[in-house]
């Protein structure tokens, strides 16, 4: 199969779809592997690297998009890419379709077969291509939250970890997750008064165990939502429902009963975020203020670091990608379930319908679309 990478043209997005040791896996099962010059420049990875492992390079995205056969991404495709998307393609890459009526309009529209990272499943019940990013997206969030914390960015003038006499910064987190946790580890590694909003007791109980005494725990009721978020001097938000919108859980009005210069930071932004004020921003504008809080909603958060986003991204999508060219699409679904689940858009028709319901968008199954 003839597998094409091009280069990301999100503002700012510095990952690569595929590593050269992906490349090369692949070309060892036979397979053909083109990649557009430069693009794995900004992860740390030139052209050379693809070379030494038999990748074919080629001079642009139109060519990687003429010739493959499966298209392989970080980022939900732009307008310009959506435009050379053809019948009978094959595109893997996080899509986040819920909150993007106009994508998914252009993915129904080229006939394409589209799998997205964000809805791949695995036998635990977990989302095991959306995780690494969660992870890094978790990390990051504390950091980046400390930044917005500072006078000069708008911020209250808060030091994370505070110093003796002076506490430290509250920082609540609302949602448990996979980015959830790691928000929660880092900031209070940064010497922050943290607390995490679940609606899992299960999940709840599991954090208390594991990490009893780094933070606390509180069940997100509305009342308690309110109340910690009236605290606290950051709030992040790490909630997510599988190929979902995300749901708004922290109102305007609520803006109003913070503290001035408190900062909000949004992981969920590229499911539509779940703060009210929520827009999504890039890393080259990455913040606003309303009713004096700070914003900081960039939607392609772990592009910031790309070199450790790409490596652990590619980690676990290589057996996937393997997979769908060892394969075809068919057979790998057929044979995993899991990567089934993935199936978003086939054949001009929804096949997830979580989407579906979010864009009020009539969904076949993807067993249908199998058959289809």
């Amino acid at each position: 199969m003839k597998i094409g990478c091009p280069r990301e043209i999100k503002p700012q997005e510095f990952r690569v779809g595929l590593t050269p040791h992906a490349a090369r896996e692949a070309i060892g099962r036979g397979h053909d592997v083109l990649i557009e010059r430069g693009a794995g420049v900004g992860a740390g990875f030139p052209d050379a690297d693809y070379e030494a492992q038999g990748a074919r390079l080629v001079d642009t995205a139109e060519a990687v998009f003429a010739e493959a056969e499966l298209i392989v991404k970080v980022k939900e495709p732009q307008a310009v890419e959506r435009a050379m998307l053809r019948e009978g393609q094959v595109l893997f890459t996080y899509l986040h379709l819920a909150p993007d009526p106009e994508q998914t309009k252009d993915l129904l529209a080229s006939g394409c077969t589209a799998i997205a990272y964000e809805t791949v499943t695995d036998a635990a019940g977990g989302l095991p291509l959306l995780a690494p990013m969660s992870e890094v997206a978790g990390r990051l969030a504390p950091q980046v939250g400390a930044w917005c914390l500072q006078k000069v960015n708008g911020g209250r003038g808060v030091l994370m970890g505070g110093i003796p006499g002076v506490g430290p910064a509250k920082v609540a987190v609302i949602g448990g997750g996979v980015v959830g946790t790691h928000a929660a580890r880092v900031a209070a590694g940064m010497g922050a008064e943290v607390t995490v909003l679940d609606r899992s007791l299960a999940r709840m109980r599991y954090l208390d165990d594991v990490f009893a005494g780094v933070f606390s725990t509180r069940f997100a009721s509305s009342g308690n939502t309110a109340e910690l978020v009236a605290e606290a001097d950051l709030v992040i938000g790490a909630v997510l429902i599988p190929g979902a919108a995300a749901p708004k859980l922290v109102t305007r009005a609520q803006l109003k009963d913070m503290k001035p210069g408190a900062a909000v930071v949004d992981v969920a932004i590229d499911q539509g975020g779940c703060f009210e004020t929520s827009r999504a921003t890039t890393h080259q504008d990455p913040i606003y203020e309303v009713d004096g809080i700070v914003h900081y909603c960039v939607a392609n958060m772990p592009g910031a670091v790309a070199r450790t986003s790409t490596i652990g991204l590619g980690n676990a999508t290589m057996p996937f990608v393997l997979d769908l060219a060892d394969k075809g699409w068919r057979k790998a679904c057929e044979d995993d379930p899991h990567l089934l689940a993935g199936l978003n858009v086939h054949a001009g028709q929804l096949t997830h319908y979580a989407v579906g319901k979010a864009l009020g968008i009539d969904v076949i199954s993807p067993a249908i679309a199998l058959r289809g």
